[in-house]
């Protein structure tokens, strides 16, 4: 009996030394991530200024024309404290890290060019090739989740957590939708100073603190969610939380620098990959209901010129509309953030809910 309480107490230490380790770099590397973009940011807003300057999008209210000339291309500055932290704080020895870093550079690399293209020539590359290139990148990481054995083949359901079904290799297009739908549509958020970061950082939160409970085998099965050992991704959050708190201090209305499609494409695409290795991608139209709302704005907005003839909102995404009925772009980019940060806490409510 002295025998087998010894053992549990040995393997509760373990657990607990092994969680509160976690912990421990999540809270530093999100500190870390924090203090580095304020020690760097200045020195690449200037860099960028030299080599970075943009023209305000198309099809944007008038007064964007002020924001003409103004830096972009500020998801390389993510990037690159995300990279540093990462090599600083993560356990390299898991596939995960490598896989999301593949992920988040490969998407990167896709918003580099279509961003430099638009600076050299005023129109990025097209569409088509834009979304074959998103496709590509997905789908090699959905054969490199497979490969690795990271995650299996199953779909998790939160409010049916017995509902798992194995769709076998319908997993590798569920993940090739999953990446590039939730990567174009945090694409579509970033049209404001602070919009697209400031409800990205709740996101990254969230499935930060939803990767440490699916990696503690006691906590997924309390909540009665798949177990995936994805605790490591818990301290790749917090650097995402970090990284975005830092850039939000200089793309803050009235922004520094603006995030540019290679930092858009390449955190939506992250914030999927956590999602997905959590096992709770279904959870990512609640949380990141925001990021819906405005993608389904554009979708009618083009169904309605097109059949009806006539515009649903005055101008698409949403948060346009919002800005010709007169608020300003600070109060829309807090509001917005407000209602992302409602709708990530209403999905950590759902983890108990049958």
């Amino acid at each position: 009996m002295l025998y087998h309480l010894s053992l549990h107490l040995m393997q509760f230490s373990h657990l607990f030394n092994v969680v509160h380790y976690v912990t421990v770099r999540a809270i530093v590397s999100l500190l870390s991530s924090l203090v580095l973009s304020f020690i760097l940011g200045n020195w690449f807003i200037a860099k960028s200024k030299i080599l970075f300057r943009s023209k305000s999008r198309q099809f944007t209210p008038e007064n964007h024309k002020a924001k003409d000339d103004m830096p972009t291309m500020g998801g390389i500055f993510i990037l690159m404290v995300v990279f540093i932290n990462t090599l600083l704080w993560c356990d390299l020895t898991d596939a995960r890290i490598w896989i999301f870093l593949f992920c988040l550079l490969g998407f990167g690399l896709i918003g580099f060019w279509d961003d430099w293209t638009k600076i050299k020539s005023r129109k990025g590359i097209s569409a088509r090739s834009k979304f074959i290139l998103q496709c590509l990148v997905a789908g090699v990481t959905a054969l490199l989740l497979i490969m690795t054995g990271v995650v299996d083949t199953t779909v998790s359901f939160p409010f049916f957590k017995n509902f798992q079904p194995d769709i076998g290799l319908l997993f590798i297009p569920w993940v090739i939708f999953i990446l590039v739908g939730t990567s174009n549509a945090v694409n579509l958020t970033d049209g404001l100073d602070g919009l697209a970061i400031g409800s990205l950082m709740p996101n990254f939160a969230l499935f930060a603190l939803l990767s440490y409970i699916a990696g503690h085998f006691g906590l997924a099965h309390y909540l009665q969610i798949p177990f995936t050992g994805s605790a490591e991704m818990a301290v790749m959050g917090s650097i995402l939380v970090g990284a975005s708190l830092g850039f939000l201090w200089y793309n803050a209305y009235p922004a520094q620098i603006f995030m540019g499609d290679v930092g858009s494409l390449a955190l939506g695409a992250g914030l999927a990959l956590m999602a997905m290795e959590a096992k709770q991608e279904l959870l990512l139209p609640l949380a990141g209901g925001l990021f819906m709302l405005e993608t389904v704005s554009v979708i009618l907005q083009v169904f309605s010129y097109k059949y009806l003839g006539r515009r649903m909102f005055r101008m698409a995404p949403i948060h346009h509309h919002f800005e010709l009925l007169g608020w300003p772009e600070s109060k829309i980019t807090v509001r917005f953030g407000i209602i992302s940060l409602i709708l990530c806490l209403l999905s950590v409510v759902t983890l108990k809910l049958r």
